[in-house]
């Protein structure tokens, strides 16, 4: 079992890990752990943390072995010990930045991979402000899009299609108006259950767009990070640092 030193763990969590990978035969099986949420930043950002994540990889994706998709929760994983000496243990994933996903991704190769949701285990992680979470975003997330500046430019374009785009449209005024009026309340929407599980108010689902900007926001930082050689700052320690001698 993999956890981490801020996750406070129910006295069943481990019991119910290994019942569901008994009853699907999997290989590994992950909780994505409930984050802490009290100050105004968690209040307005973490949801939508979770609602990313869990849009980047589908559960349903992750539990299909037809898909490539391979996502964990890294707070919460539970992996059979044959599997993880199958791949070569730890060592395999090393140098990984992600290394939940990463390791999912090498179990899923050659077997069952489970993705979950539980209100049961918490993190005590806390963030405080607002940079603390743009921080927390901005570390890994150039690393995800494999420091591509083209995949960036679609990131951000996509991200400001699909959430900035319709508030914008709503006053343009005529069809421009009704369609961007609709796309922004089924967006809305499909917030809501993120937002009931960390029992946020549903009225607050309509700032998303505002939300989306934010973790845009941060998105592009990562990459100016990495691009200046100053990577990206966690717990005290730059990671993910461009090497001057590749570039």
């Amino acid at each position: 079992m993999f956890t981490d030193a801020d996750i406070i763990h129910a006295p069943d969590s481990v019991t119910c890990l290994v019942a569901r990978a008994q009853a699907g035969n999997l290989d590994l099986v992950s909780m994505m752990a409930l984050l802490r949420c009290s100050s105004l930043a968690e209040r307005a950002l973490i949801p939508a943390f979770v609602f990313f994540f869990f849009m980047l990889y589908p559960p349903e994706w992750v539990r299909n072995p037809k898909r490539k998709t391979a996502g964990a929760a890294g707070g919460d994983i539970l992996v059979r010990a044959e599997a993880l000496a199958r791949i070569g243990g730890i060592t395999s994933i090393r140098n990984e930045l992600i290394d939940d996903c990463a390791l999912a991704r090498e179990i899923k190769r050659n077997g069952g991979v489970w993705l979950g949701l539980t209100p049961n285990t918490c993190s005590i992680r806390d963030y405080a402000s607002f940079s603390s979470v743009g921080r927390m975003i901005s570390r890994t997330a150039f690393y995800q899009l494999r420091h591509s500046g083209w995949l960036l430019i679609a990131t951000v374009l996509g991200l400001a299609i699909t959430y900035l785009a319709p508030p914008v449209m709503v006053f343009f005024g005529g069809w421009a108006a009704v369609w961007g009026a609709a796309a922004w309340l089924l967006m809305s929407i499909a917030f809501w259950p993120t937002l009931r599980f960390y029992s946020r108010s549903l009225t607050s689902a309509p700032l998303l767009p505002l939300i989306a900007l934010f973790y845009t926001g941060a998105t592009i930082h990562s990459a100016i990070q990495y691009w200046l050689g100053q990577g990206g700052e966690w717990k005290g320690r730059v990671q993910d640092v461009k090497s001057h001698l590749a570039g």
